[in-house]
């Protein structure tokens, strides 16, 4: 088991994903930036979409109750295990009832914790991600508290012959507060005017208060409409940004709706989205078009 001693600010179980369900308006959940969740499972032997804790501006204290591999990536936090200091990025053991605490954090917004076997909760529709929302999965559809136990899977080999390894440095996202984020442009670039364009690639935005896990919400100069700033509503993807009326984007992450009304700008990159869900209110972004690359044919 993993027991919660304290939650932290907001601590979630996630996997890879609630997928097949979009068409009945359950969005996908999962972790926000997938990279750091998987290398954490990749860490300890799991597979890539292994339930694990996401892991919100401050971190839980808890405790294992067995002999765990356990890895922590994404955000850059102080870990302790009783007085040792615990590094990210790192598979390392926790002794049976040994106590890991999350201390400060220095750089990102987000982490995620891995422990060999995974967490074994009930799925819901196929999935242990949690939806906040909607009030389901994870545990109990909520965010965890103190006093919870998650039952794990058994781990698939000895912890302490497998503690050790090493994310290479050079193959972690490179988190930074003001990151500049790759678009496609489209699919309804036609709603916006040029200026409006124009004031969307060469203007810093900052991120809201009011952001949360299923949109990240913009501020800056307003991005101006070639009509109302509404449109029949259509599909609705991670990375998609929605221009409501008032020319303040909002970029759709893991909770997103199935479905949005708003015209839709541009399309971030998938491998950018890891560096927007490391930003803390107050971080700014920009954005920068790029063109796709024509294929083979293939």
């Amino acid at each position: 088991m993993i027991e919660i001693l304290d939650p932290g600010f907001l601590t979630t179980v996630q996997d890879a994903g609630r997928y097949g369900w979009l068409r009945f308006g359950v969005p996908p959940s999962g972790p926000l930036d997938a990279v750091a969740f998987q290398a954490a499972n990749a860490l300890v032997g799991n597979a890539p979409g292994a339930a694990g804790l996401e892991i919100t501006w401050t971190g839980p204290a808890l405790r294992i109750t067995r002999d765990a591999l356990i890895a922590v990536c994404g955000a850059d936090f102080e870990l302790r295990a009783g007085r040792r200091a615990v590094p990210t990025w790192y598979s390392v053991v926790l002794r049976a009832g040994e106590v890991l605490r999350f201390g400060a954090r220095s750089n990102g917004a987000r982490a995620y914790l891995a422990v060999d076997g995974g967490i074994a909760l009930a799925p819901y529709l196929g999935s242990q991600a949690t939806y906040l929302p909607g009030r389901f999965g994870g545990m109990e559809g909520r965010a965890l508290r103190a006093g919870d136990s998650l039952p794990l899977n058994p781990g698939q080999f000895d912890p302490f012959a497998a503690a050790g390894t090493c994310w290479s440095p050079s193959r972690r996202p490179s988190y930074r507060p003001n990151p500049t984020l790759k678009v496609i442009l489209g699919p309804q670039r036609e709603a916006f005017s040029e200026e409006g364009v124009a004031t969307f690639l060469s203007n810093p935005y900052t991120l809201s208060a009011t952001s949360d896990r299923m949109g990240a919400r913009l501020q800056g100069y307003a991005i101006v409409h070639t009509s109302t700033g509404s449109s029949i509503s259509d599909g609705v993807i991670a990375g998609c940004i929605q221009v409501p009326p008032d020319g303040q984007p909002i970029v759709m992450l893991a909770d997103h709706q199935s479905t949005g009304g708003y015209p839709k700008i541009a399309v971030v990159l998938q491998a950018d989205l890891p560096l927007l869900a490391q930003l803390l209110p107050g971080d700014q972004v920009r954005f920068q078009a790029v063109d796709l690359v024509p294929g083979d044919g293939c």
